[in-house]
């Protein structure tokens, strides 16, 4: 029998972990918590075979007029993406957790606030989300889902924090960090290499192209038993790089723009392909389909947030609310419009009840099933607040609350108050007139923040 060499293995309150992993385990400071038995509600083969297929589409710095079924400018035409709406709900107050990428995406794997665990801003994802946190991908692999993620990870590099040990089957993408080049993508380094599951490889082609050829491959391969597909893909992010026959499409005063569009244009085809392939594989009418961005479009890529104020890295509706979308032919009315405000970890709650999984017990939740409010079936609010605490290095926290049609938040150092039911362009700021209420959602807002972890990166830091 051959004997470990010692010290090669350590234990983490009960988890094994090697040397490495170990310390880079320890340096989060987590709480002494090992993953819990995961439960699943329904276990029984033929639950299993009728249980629905999801596929999570994530868009990457898509402005929230950028799509042809919310209002829009007359450059857009998003015909896949709007199909997703026609034959589905169309979400029109919903929100990401965070104005960046990285943090949005804790969320809306984990189902929780991603400051709960210290997870505030971009750069948080060189250190890696967590891995005392559960994945939706965990929970629904152990309840017999095929687990696959096909795009931007953005959640850690260290090998601890990869897909392959955060419950995914398989990998192909990048790791990180912010946008990737769409051509270039021979390796170069771990971090910006592309994989196929834990292997970085040389690849070829154009990468939103190869997204959506390897979901496409996915779905073929597993429809026979319920798959969880999660599509993050890099578009439209930048660098501003697009095939020169989707460029070819635009013609606008603006070159910028233009790439843009022709960018959004090819993930939307995209998203055809898959959707062409669930029709194919006979599987379409019950599979779920969420698809959202993972915040508000980038201003400096040339996005267009339409009516709302800002874009990416603000606290204001532009840099937060988001196109959010769901389809399930077997189970939502084709064409709906919901109003309920929603946020981006709001997807892992209602993933779970659609599968029949019950969500982690030992820990707080704070994503809500919207299912019931999207059948009719449900006349009380989701959330009695929404929140959001970014951190920018050298910056003042920015920070919002929601409270029903009331906004209160700090974008540029100053408290702000705005009713989002007569001003979604947030430019009568009545602060001033509501003293009492600004009080009041300014302790709800600091009750909340006090409950929330460190950073993670000071946490590292500070060892």
């Amino acid at each position: 029998m051959k004997r470990k060499k010692r010290g090669t293995e350590r234990k983490y309150h009960g988890v094994s972990l090697n040397r490495r992993e170990f310390v880079v385990f320890a340096a989060h400071g987590a709480a002494a918590l090992v993953l819990p038995r995961l439960v699943v509600s329904a276990t029984g083969s033929s639950s299993r075979r009728h249980r629905p297929n999801i596929v999570l589409i994530v868009s990457d710095d898509q402005g929230y007029a950028d799509i042809g079924c919310y209002a829009h400018p007359g450059d857009i035409n998003t015909p896949n993406i709007d199909r997703l709406a026609r034959e589905g709900v169309r979400l029109t107050n919903g929100y990401a957790s965070a104005p960046v990428c990285a943090p949005t995406r804790a969320a809306l794997v984990t189902g929780r606030y991603q400051q709960r665990f210290g997870f505030y801003t971009a750069s948080d994802s060189r250190t890696g989300m967590p891995i005392t946190e559960i994945t939706i991908a965990q929970l629904l692999k152990q309840a017999g889902y095929v687990t696959g993620v096909i795009g931007k990870w953005h959640l850690g590099y260290e090998t601890s924090y990869r897909p392959l040990k955060r419950g995914f089957d398989e990998f192909y993408g990048f790791l990180g960090h912010g946008g990737h080049d769409y051509f270039d993508l021979k390796i170069m380094d771990p971090v910006t290499a592309i994989y196929r599951n834990d292997k970085p490889i040389n690849e070829t082609g154009y990468l939103t192209q190869n997204f959506t050829r390897e979901a496409v491959s996915f779905i073929e391969r597993h429809h026979q038993k319920p798959f969880f597909l999660y599509l993050p893909y890099s578009a439209v992010h930048a660098p501003l790089q697009a095939p020169e026959e989707y460029l070819k499409r635009f013609n606008t005063p603006d070159k910028k723009r233009d790439t843009y569009l022709a960018m959004l244009a090819c993930m939307d085809d995209g998203i055809g392909k898959v959707l062409e392939s669930l029709q194919r594989a006979g599987i379409n009418d019950n599979t779920l389909i969420i698809f959202l961005s993972d915040n508000g479009g980038a201003l400096p890529s040339a996005a267009n947030n339409g009516a709302l104020r800002g874009g990416k890295h603000s606290v204001y509706e532009g840099g937060i609310r988001v196109p959010f979308i769901l389809r399930w032919p077997r189970r939502l009315q084709a064409g709906s419009v919901c109003s309920e405000p929603v946020i981006c970890q709001d997807a892992f709650t209602t993933i779970l009840a659609a599968a029949g999984v019950k969500p982690p017990s030992d820990r707080i939740i704070d994503g809500k099933n919207v299912l019931p409010v999207l059948r009719g079936g449900s006349t009380r609010h989701l959330h009695d607040s929404l929140f959001w605490a970014w951190v920018k290095p050298n910056m003042k926290e920015k920070w919002a609350i929601r409270r029903g049609k009331w906004k209160l938040l700090s974008d540029k150092g100053r408290v702000e108050l705005y009713d989002l039911e007569s001003d979604i362009s947030e430019t009568k700021d009545l602060a001033g007139q509501k003293p009492e209420l600004v009080k009041e959602l300014t302790k709800i807002f600091k009750d909340w923040r006090a409950k929330m972890a460190p950073q993670i990166k000071r946490r590292r830091r500070e060892r």
